[in-house]
């Protein structure tokens, strides 16, 4: 399964700098588009549909805190995240006042804006994820009952799972027959997106595998580097 690339809008008039930080995002797997400068930038945004911003503050014709502004009066929610030679305090509270998320001052390391721009992302998709007030659901042959935390194949008893298990399972419920993606699992229910929490959440992926193989028409498939999608086989319901 192919999920979409975030697409970020660079803006930077530096041109060696610029390419630079598109190829380096690209390589993490984002879609990139740079412009050269402000007037540029804007004619971009206007022409696409972008999930994060990255603006210089210094730039030709129309500088970065301009562009900021008229992009925040066409998207509220848009991430915003400004990049200057400049450390000045006044500069960084002009940011923040126009509605960045981040200020970040050259030289900077490049893991870093990469960390943020994950975390920034990840919290805008938590804000997305598909809430329910239902709490019955059908697997295959299985009921389960998100409230109760009980998960039940036919007449035998119900087996009652963990919290973990069962914000897990409901996720992914709730995402039936379509991806869900690691680090939304990971920061909605262990808060943090990191090296051990993602192997304890594939520790819980195997005991709901465990739990669910009495119905071998149920699964929950690993999609590489990405998720995991819970299908029941012939099946194409959605909650």
């Amino acid at each position: 399964m192919n999920v979409e690339k975030k697409k970020i809008l660079i803006v930077e008039d530096d041109f060696n700098f610029g390419n630079i930080l598109k190829d380096y995002l690209i390589l993490n797997d984002y879609f990139v588009v740079l412009a050269k400068n402000g007037i540029e930038g804007m004619e971009k945004f206007k022409k696409e549909n972008f999930d994060l911003c990255i603006l210089d503050v210094m730039m030709p014709f129309k500088d970065g805190f301009s562009l900021g502004k008229e992009i925040r009066e066409k998207n509220e929610t848009i991430p915003l995240f400004f990049l200057s030679a400049k450390n000045l305090k006044e500069d960084v509270l002009r940011g923040f006042k126009i509605g960045a998320d981040d200020y970040l001052t050259k030289p900077f390391d490049s893991e870093v804006l990469l960390a943020k721009i994950k975390a920034i992302l990840n919290r805008k998709n938590l804000v997305n994820i598909p809430e329910s007030n239902i709490y019955e659901f059908d697997i295959g042959k299985f009921k389960f009952n998100s409230k109760l935390r009980y998960l039940s194949f036919r007449e035998e008893d119900p087996i009652k799972l963990s919290p973990k298990e069962n914000q897990l399972l409901r996720l992914l419920v709730l995402h039936f027959n379509d991806l869900l993606p690691r680090e939304i699992a990971l920061n909605k229910i262990w808060r943090d997106d990191n090296y051990f929490t993602s192997r304890s959440m594939d520790v819980y992926i195997a005991k709901l595998r465990k739990y669910l193989k009495t119905d071998s028409e149920v699964e929950i498939l690993n999609v590489h580097g990405e998720g995991f999608r819970l299908v029941v086989k012939g099946t194409n319901t959605n909650y």
